[in-house]
């Protein structure tokens, strides 16, 4: 026998129930055609429409009803509740650019959330960067002891390039990562998708990956201004930090401009929340070893 789940309207998974139970809690009208349903066997979450003949809701949704009507085209949704499966990972999976729907309510995201997102996304840039410039560093500098041992010239050119790598190679690293995944289905770099949030236009469309690559180059302006960029998303209008209001974009959650804006949450959730205690725990003992290491030469001098 299926055990089957169903996402409400909080997105919160409801059950285990049997087949029987399902059919009977859509004859009593509380989910519907589009309830989005799930059981073990499915790789993502589905319509209950997709499960007429497997469930038996032939008999219809009511006294006159024979069938169920046709369902509207909607986005994947493989994640369409926090939980999901009990047996996979949350993914934050964003609605395809089709399905796009404007004139509803919009959650726009602030400056916490935000920080998650990056915090999760300058682990994974960082990490990316250190590999490549690894590989490459083995690769040219493998090259330049060779032409060191035929030609000086050419082996310090080589050197001098292998040092150009190093400081060039992280802007690349970095800019491929964000303008890709940004103008990508997803909207989202990972860490906004761990954080369930997404980057649009002012419209609230998808980006084109030219648009991303200009709303990252925007990104250095909050560095020239010590941060004061980032932190703009704390106090202006719908959320915008610095290089939102240059690159013309919004911040939103990854339900806004979709067919399920009820979905959207309003607080940090429980994934930024962690990162947000890891963050605080990481940059402490950052600061106590770096007072630590000058504290502590200080005292020694002394006695």
């Amino acid at each position: 026998m299926s055990i089957w789940y169903y996402a409400d309207a909080e997105r919160q998974r409801q059950g285990p129930f049997s087949g029987e139970e399902l059919t009977g809690q859509f004859r009593d009208g509380r989910i519907t055609p589009e309830t989005l349903v799930w059981r073990d066997g499915l790789s993502e979450w589905q319509r209950l429409h997709d499960f007429v003949d497997e469930l038996n809701l032939k008999d219809g949704h009511g006294a006159d009803d024979n069938a169920l009507p046709a369902a509207e085209p909607v986005a994947s949704t493989a994640d369409a509740s926090p939980d999901a499966s009990p047996y996979a990972p949350p993914m934050a999976i964003v609605a395809a650019e089709e399905s796009f729907v404007a004139g509803h309510e919009v959650v726009h995201i602030g400056f916490w959330k935000r920080a998650a997102a990056l915090f999760i996304d300058s682990m994974v840039v960082g990490f990316a960067y250190y590999i490549v410039m690894f590989i490459g560093m083995l690769v040219v500098g493998v090259g330049a002891f060779t032409m060191i041992g035929n030609d000086s010239t050419a082996g310090g050119a080589a050197l001098v390039g292998m040092m150009g790598l190093i400081y060039l190679l992280y802007p690349v690293v970095s800019a491929a990562y964000y303008a890709g995944f940004e103008s990508s289905s997803k909207q989202a770099t990972l860490g906004k998708m761990a954080v369930g949030i997404k980057v649009v236009d002012r419209d609230g469309r998808r980006l084109s990956l030219k648009h991303a690559l200009g709303r990252w180059l925007s990104a250095g302006l909050n560095y020239l201004t010590l941060y004061i960029g980032y932190l703009m998303a704390a106090f202006t209008d719908r959320k915008r930090g610095l290089h939102d209001m240059v690159a013309g974009t919004l911040v939103v959650d990854r339900w806004a401009y979709t067919a399920h804006p009820q979905w959207q949450v309003r607080g940090l959730g429980t994934v930024a929340k962690v990162i947000l205690i890891v963050m605080g725990v990481l940059y402490g003992l950052m600061f106590l070893a770096i007072g630590a290491a000058i504290l502590i030469p200080m005292a020694m001098q002394n006695q």
